[in-house]
């Protein structure tokens, strides 16, 4: 299969257009004109015929332009007449072969109405001629005027050649809008391509904007914004690189240091047993860190990724997540409200959401966390988890969702990250309030796979 370019494209588009126009008119030309033309050579023979036998009649009128007087001098000198009386008893006017004087006479003879209209084949070539039924004393006149399709090809031939120069006009006049075609549409393409071998080699600092066409000036928006987005990406991801190596860095030099200590035969603390236990702490500190981390890009990818949606009581995750957590501190209570209110979604991961929450909530608790389902009337429901702790700065309200920003008694700061990210996967959103007493949050979820995130509360 031949590959053609842009350039080539817009060539061979117009090319195939002419030739198509070209090729219709070349069929169709002929065929419709057919009948046009001969309908024309038998006016032009009853107008002669008629000016013949009248000429200062009604039916004479004075040329108006040189071409009309030319085009009748063409008329009168193609349209031949004679007369025919008592069966060819006599006959005036211009001779005509015996064959052909035969064939009219008869049809002549046949005629039933006034006049009539005919034609005939006579060496290859077509006559066409005009019976006028005359009534004299003498009896029945017959005026017969005969044309030979010479004039009906002058015709054509004259139409086909002021055709084929409106053709090769029409033809160099596609040129100019075929070479400003190929303007138009190379220079914004050629510039976007340029922007994407820079793309392509992680340059994308240079903005790209186009003016002069909402089509084009939409596609260098969505370029713009796409853009835009790997910028944020790439920065992202250098970030949680450089946090991710900063959290993990910490707990690896407090195992290393007191494997060290423990191999050159120093105990930093009373004895091995509270040595090891440092040891096991900051591994399981960093192996948290770790599966945290995996759990926060494993949700990238489940926007591909199919999730187990299904409907199910609050209380079902609710519960579960109460008594998990009730040991951790028992001077707080953690109360469930709304076990009822149905939840849509992916069981496994709204469970690790909830946890998340009250991993968090737990640990600026004074007494109290609460565990709420609500239906919002409007096809969605919310899950609150709220605390009686102290409310968090303003100027920090807007960041708690950001991954890797840590409160002050936050750990790794991917909690609530991945809450935010749980919350967007299930087409909802989250939202954190400061209350009269404590901090609510509260993840707001469509209730059904037909409900579009479409608000905030």
């Amino acid at each position: 299969m031949i590959r053609l370019n842009l350039t080539q494209r817009i060539w061979f588009s117009f090319i195939s257009i002419l030739l198509m126009v070209a090729l219709l008119i070349g069929v169709i030309y002929p065929i419709s004109l057919k009948s046009t033309l001969t309908e024309e050579t038998y006016r032009i023979i009853e107008q002669e015929q008629n000016r013949f036998a009248n000429p200062e009649g009604e039916y004479f009128a004075p040329p108006q332009t040189e071409l009309d007087f030319i085009e009748r001098r063409d008329a009168e000198r193609s349209v031949f007449h004679f007369f025919l009386m008592n069966q060819f008893g006599t006959i005036e006017g211009d001779p005509v072969p015996s064959e052909v004087l035969q064939e009219m006479g008869d049809r002549a003879q046949s005629q039933m109405t006034r006049r009539g209209r005919y034609e005939l084949t006579y060496n290859d070539a077509a006559l066409f001629y005009v019976v006028y039924k005359v009534y004299t004393t003498g009896g029945e006149m017959y005026h017969i005027s005969y044309m030979w399709d010479t004039y009906r090809d002058q015709m054509v031939n004259r139409l086909w050649g002021r055709l084929s120069y409106i053709m090769l006009f029409a033809s160099l006049m596609s040129l100019v809008p075929a070479f400003w075609l190929k303007h138009y549409l190379k220079s914004p393409l050629t510039s976007l391509g340029n922007h994407f071998e820079q793309i392509a080699e992680r340059n994308w600092k240079e903005p790209f904007h186009w003016e002069g066409d909402d089509d084009f000036e939409k596609l260098s928006n969505q370029f713009e914004k796409m853009r835009q987005n790997l910028i944020k990406y790439d920065s992202a991801q250098k970030t949680f690189i450089q946090h991710a190596s900063h959290e993990l860095k910490t707990p690896i030099m407090v195992v290393k240091s007191y494997a060290q200590s423990v191999k050159d035969g120093i105990l930093p603390k009373e004895n091995i047993e509270n040595t090891m236990d440092v040891i096991l702490e900051e591994s399981n500190r960093m192996e948290k860190r770790v599966k945290d981390m995996l759990y926060y890009t494993k949700l990238e990818s489940l926007k591909e990724a199919p999730m187990e949606m299904r409907e199910f009581p609050f209380g079902s995750i609710g519960y579960h997540v109460g008594e998990r957590f009730r040991l951790a501190r028992e001077d707080v209570d953690i109360v469930v409200n709304g076990d009822q209110v149905m939840i849509y979604g992916d069981k496994e991961q709204l469970r690790v959401l909830l946890e998340n929450l009250v991993e968090n909530a737990l640990r600026y608790a004074v007494s109290t966390i609460e565990l709420n389902a609500r239906d919002l009337g409007d096809y969605h429901v919310a899950i609150d988890v709220a605390n009686n702790g102290d409310p968090i700065p303003e100027e920090e309200v807007e960041h708690v969702f950001t991954p890797f920003r840590k409160g002050n008694k936050g750990q790794f700061g991917l909690g609530l990250a991945i809450v935010k990210r749980i919350c967007e996967l299930h087409g909802g959103y989250p939202q954190v309030r400061n209350a009269d007493k404590g901090v609510i949050f509260t993840m707001v979820l469509p209730r059904n796979k037909l409900v579009d995130n479409q608000g905030k509360l």
